[in-house]
């Protein structure tokens, strides 16, 4: 569509978590470093949480790229399972053999974080929508916190998941698991000086070399029709792109982000100036 018109090589502003796009906002340089402190630091759970489009699932990619020699990254993108499932799934990753039951998922598990151990490494079970996660599952990954040697846990969790997923560690049932948490990180969104920062930033990433795209007040517009978060401000700024497109516009304005506000229904919707 767009992209001859505005010179860019390709799509600045997609919604699939790209990490050649990441951007080190504030938010997600807190949330990564509280991340790998925790992972340096041995403690066997450690969440992140944050609304829809914050950046969860960027930052969990970034995480899993950042993991040294002596890590062995296991992922899970959907945990909605049920506990063996779940345990098949974590057995995959891990490269352990496969069980009948549960209970022989565990000690096959098991087995495998030892051999890990025994070659200086430690694996870490990264797992994104946990708000989904069934509750009976959910006392399934605590089991699998608790296997350990005598000097440190076999087995690291990184939970993430929206806000959602502090409610359901907020019931009773849950109580174990919220106590094993050691290390927490609410992620925000954008904060309004970085977005100008943030846009320049996919698009010069996309292939842009020319002056500022979008107008201030069309920067002002998509901060509070977004909210900050980067997915929002992604849809926004290109269905705006496509707006200043059609109409023949060299930069995108105000009224290009207003019309893409009005096609998202996701939009914060606070009045127009």
């Amino acid at each position: 569509m767009y992209l001859t018109y505005f010179g860019l090589d390709e799509y600045p502003f997609s919604i699939t978590p790209d990490t050649q796009f990441a951007y080190n906002a504030t938010s997600h340089e807190e949330a990564l470093n509280t991340l790998l402190l925790a992972i340096h630091s041995g403690e066997g759970f450690v969440k992140i949480t944050g609304e829809v489009g914050a950046g969860k699932t960027l930052l969990c990619r970034k995480l899993l790229s950042l993991l040294g020699e002596d890590r062995l990254a296991a992922y899970i993108p959907n945990p909605q399972l049920e506990p063996r499932a779940l345990l098949a799934e974590v057995a995959t990753e891990l490269g352990a053999e496969d069980g009948k039951d549960a209970a022989m998922l565990v000690r096959a598990i098991n087995r495998r974080l030892l051999e890990i151990a025994a070659a200086g490494k430690t694996a870490v079970l990264c797992i994104d929508e946990a708000q989904t996660i069934p509750a009976l599952t959910l006392q399934t990954l605590r089991l699998l916190s608790n296997l350990e040697t005598e000097k440190r846990k076999l087995i690291q969790i990184v939970l993430f998941g929206q806000p959602e997923l502090d409610e359901l560690l907020a019931e009773k049932a849950a109580r174990q698991v919220l106590q094993r948490i050691t290390f927490h990180y609410r992620m925000p969104g954008l904060k309004r000086h970085e977005l100008a920062i943030y846009l320049q930033h996919r698009l010069r990433i996309a292939g842009y070399r020319g002056p500022s795209l979008f107008s201030r007040a069309a920067r002002w517009a998509l901060y509070r029709h977004s909210n900050g978060m980067p997915r929002l401000v992604n849809v926004l700024a290109h269905k705006a792109l496509i707006a200043a497109f059609g109409e023949g516009a060299e930069r995108v304005g105000y009224q290009h982000v207003r019309r893409a506000s009005q096609d998202t229904e996701s939009a914060y919707r606070r009045g127009w100036f």
